[in-house]
């Protein structure tokens, strides 16, 4: 099995080419190819399908097997991939994602895509909730961008043990879906820090929906502009609430490399492919 691992700011995941059809056991195989030791490596498996509504569809699965509605990072990722493939030459795509179409515009260097962005959709800000972990509450914002997000405005972001805290919350009753959770501090009414706890895959150097949740929640807050940069751990994000109600999310991507690996048909014992790159 042929595959290639892109990053936007260290999110980084497993590509696969399912323009031809989707291998068995997804969840399997997500887990077996994300894992760091043993495997490919990522924070999840993104698949690069053909769509009967926009021009690719997005299939992104967890580190955990799971699968996702979206992912911010990943979807420019697709964009790159496509585009540097030779799969369209065109620089405006439609994508067809769990959480429903996505627009993405590209951005090319040298004749190939550097980064791109993306019309994440309209935001859904809940009510506040509160979730008591460790002896502490803490007061939490819900938001939908086509997945469930908490976002935490706490004093310190660094100190933070997030491997003890997030499990918390994404497994907390009050998000029978599991939620991603991103903790925030504003630094002022136009920069935000951040670090995140995706549901399925733990502590990550970022995650685009996860920053357009963040800022959606401060805007409502009165606590940021419309217009900001998310600084996370891999780097920083462009995230702006514009006036037709979406949200538009831009950053980077880069190719990191290309590899086959042996990973066996389900139902047989065959292995596709062999060695690594």
């Amino acid at each position: 099995m042929e595959f290639s691992k892109l990053h936007g700011l260290g999110n980084d995941y497993i590509y696969l080419n399912c323009m031809e059809g989707m291998p068995g056991d997804m969840e399997g195989l997500a887990r077996r190819l994300s894992d760091r030791h043993f495997g490919v490596g990522g924070d999840g498996v993104i698949c690069v399908c053909p769509s009967g509504r926009g021009d690719f569809r997005m299939r992104m699965f967890n580190a955990d097997g799971s699968e996702g509605e979206m992912c911010g990072n990943g979807i420019r990722g697709l964009g790159k991939f496509v585009f540097d493939r030779g799969l369209t030459d065109k620089q405006r795509l439609v994508i067809e994602t769990e959480a429903g179409l996505r627009t993405l515009a590209l951005h090319l260097e040298g004749g190939t895509v550097a980064g791109a962005t993306v019309d994440m959709g309209a935001p859904e800000v809940g009510g506040p909730c509160t979730v008591e972990a460790w002896g502490r509450v803490y007061r939490g914002l819900p938001v939908s961008m086509g997945n469930p997000h908490c976002v935490v405005e706490v004093e310190e972001v660094e100190r933070l043990n997030l491997p003890r805290l997030g499990p918390v919350f994404e497994h907390h009753p009050a998000f029978p879906q599991r939620t991603n959770t991103e903790f925030v501090r504003v630094l002022d009414t136009r920069t935000l820090q951040m670090r995140v706890w995706e549901r399925g895959s733990g502590e990550t150097m970022a995650c685009g929906t996860g920053a357009c949740a963040a800022v959606a929640a401060m805007v409502r807050e009165g606590r940021l502009e419309r217009r900001v940069q998310v600084r996370l751990a891999g780097g920083s994000l462009e995230v702006a609430w514009r006036e037709d109600g979406h949200i538009y999310l831009t950053g980077p991507v880069q190719w990191v490399f290309d590899g086959t690996t042996a990973v066996p048909r389900r139902g047989s014992g065959r292995a596709l492919g062999g060695g690594a790159e």
